[in-house]
């Protein structure tokens, strides 16, 4: 795309008076077809002289009626081949044609006869042409040359053909039919011309328009795709082919279609066609797992027409929103420590002090609300803990991991300290290469492997092989997929809106932030983690950065 706008100025250059290099090309355009036209009319004169036996076509030399029509023909034919050449320029081919019409008619009007033969009409079809092509600059030139022609021939008929009476009252009502042909076709030139411009103005506003709405389609940081009724892509911009992984805009003749490169997106789209008035959550993208909040709007007030899709990227909006959370989170966790931990170890250590007096912790009341007190306030320390540990998601550490030693390493770790059979665990490591190098804090990695394996081994049914952990590499994304699924029943539909929200739980003694701090941390390393739905069990998936790609 060029970044200027098209000038406009009303200095054109005077066409038929400018080097060859400067025409129009649709100027040589009609000056072709204006020399087949006079090849065919010839050609159809030369067949009603013979097929038909017309008696005063050549009737006075049938043999010079024939070498005109020949000659014309092959001059004609060698125009053309001056036409294809470019050479002389267009204003002397322009002459030639109209000389060697006036010429060759002339010389076939005197061989059959004179003016009453009716030949001398034809001529005003080549000063009507002539006079379009030269836009009328040229045209009463050419009016002169063919009465010129016409009074020469009937001076020669009348002396050199003896039975021949003059008709030069016939000869002057033509030449002033030439005149009115040629002012006719130089006032329509005009008027072209005139009409010519304002198109080329119009339309040179029209690409300036077009331009500027390119450029600020371009520069916006929002997908826009056009999506005919049949699914497929018509236009994009550049956002939108990054956003939804197209290589290049879409052919005209073969457009991309929708479901192939974003399948939930036409999903979305088809919902939508179905019932205007359904609301959807963010949509995130699996060509390059971005967020996306998406917009359907209908071109000519139909849904089942063409649609315009607008796909907002919300990583800025929630860049800017973690900023502000994490400012308010350090404000917070700077007081929790003195306004909430340092009461809370005051209690518990109360506690302890009254387990540890054996005239008070001696009856059974005195035990049980001893075990509350302890309880509790281990389950608020866990709080306060999870929360000082969210203020560490902007202190990251990224480094290269092999996740298959890594999650090996993690898995021993963890059936060790939560006391479970190893055997519970199903690893598949088959579709990652010889390598599963992701790029990631392993400090974040393990807290999120943690949450999420005391989340699946509360759902499952604890038996062997009931949580899997698999690594996939995907290609298309450039990611490592690192999956987690249990064999429980999975999340309710009713709660997977909640699902990533903090303080949301459903166990009697869990804080709610296990899966809210594992989703910040995974943002803080550049990657997401997702719940899949529709898979009958429960599912998370971590997309990390496939360190292999980006070495």
């Amino acid at each position: 795309m060029r970044n200027r706008l098209y000038q406009r100025t009303h200095n054109e250059p005077d066409t038929l008076s400018s080097p060859e290099h400067v025409y129009p090309e649709a100027f040589w355009h009609s000056l072709f077809l204006f020399n087949i036209s006079r090849m065919i009319i010839t050609c159809g004169l030369m067949i009603l002289a013979w097929s038909f036996h017309f008696v005063n076509l050549g009737s006075h030399d049938h043999t010079l009626f024939s070498y005109a029509a020949w000659l014309h023909l092959l001059v004609s034919s060698l125009l053309m081949v001056l036409i294809r050449l470019r050479k002389p320029d267009l204003k002397w081919q322009l002459m030639q044609q109209v000389c060697t019409d006036v010429i060759f008619i002339c010389i076939m009007i005197y061989a059959s006869g004179g003016l009453e033969s009716g030949l001398g009409i034809l001529l005003m079809i080549s000063l009507a042409g002539a006079g379009l092509i030269s836009k009328g600059r040229m045209a009463l030139f050419f009016a002169a040359i063919a009465t010129i022609g016409v009074l020469l021939e009937e001076i020669y008929a009348f002396l050199y053909m003896g039975s021949h009476a003059a008709q030069f009252t016939h000869a002057a009502l033509l030449s002033m039919g030439y005149f009115a042909v040629a002012w006719v076709a130089q006032r329509l030139a005009k008027h072209a011309v005139a009409n010519e411009k304002l198109a080329h103005e119009r339309g040179i506003d029209l690409a300036n328009m077009a331009q500027i709405n390119q450029l600020i389609i371009k520069d916006l940081q929002e997908g826009i795709l056009v999506v005919d009724n049949n699914g497929k892509i018509r236009q994009c911009n550049t956002y939108a082919e990054k956003l939804i992984g197209l290589k290049s805009q879409p052919e005209y003749f073969k457009p991309p279609i929708l479901s192939e490169y974003a399948p939930a997106l036409a999903s979305r789209l088809s919902s939508w066609r179905s019932n205007t008035d359904i609301s959807f959550d963010l949509l995130r993208l699996s060509k390059n797992n971005t967020l996306v909040r998406t917009r359907f709007i209908p071109i000519e007030n139909n849904s089942h027409a063409s649609i315009v899709i607008y796909l907002e990227d919300t990583s800025r909006i929630q860049s800017q929103i973690q900023q502000l959370k994490l400012a308010a989170l350090g404000r917070l966790t700077a007081n929790i420590a003195h306004e909430i931990r340092n009461p809370l170890s005051s209690i518990s250590h109360a506690a302890e002090l009254l387990e540890e007096d054996a005239q008070f912790s001696g009856t059974g009341s005195n035990h049980r609300l001893l075990r509350i007190i302890n309880d509790n306030t281990q389950r608020l320390n866990k709080i306060v803990q999870d929360v000082l540990q969210l203020n560490r998601r902007d202190t990251v550490q990224v480094e290269s991991i092999d996740a298959i030693d890594f999650i090996d390493c993690f898995i021993d770790d963890f059936c060790l300290i939560e006391k479970i059979d190893k055997t519970v665990f199903q690893l598949d490591f088959t579709n990652i290469g010889t390598t599963g190098l992701i790029n990631f804090d392993p400090n974040h990695l393990r807290q999120i492997l943690w949450n999420l394996c005391c989340n699946a081994w509360r759902h499952c049914r604890r038996q062997k092989g009931s949580i899997i952990i698999k690594i996939t590499r995907c290609t298309s994304t450039n990611r490592m997929l690192l999956d987690i699924r249990d064999d429980g029943a999975g999340v309710p539909a009713i709660q997977l809106k909640q699902l990533f929200e903090p303080f949301f739980t459903t166990a009697a003694n869990g804080t709610g932030l296990g899966l809210y701090i594992a989703r910040e941390l995974c943002e803080a390393n550049h990657a997401a983690l997702e719940y899949i739905c529709n898979t009958g069990c429960g599912h998370f998936r971590v997309f990390c950065k496939d360190a292999n790609h980006h070495a």
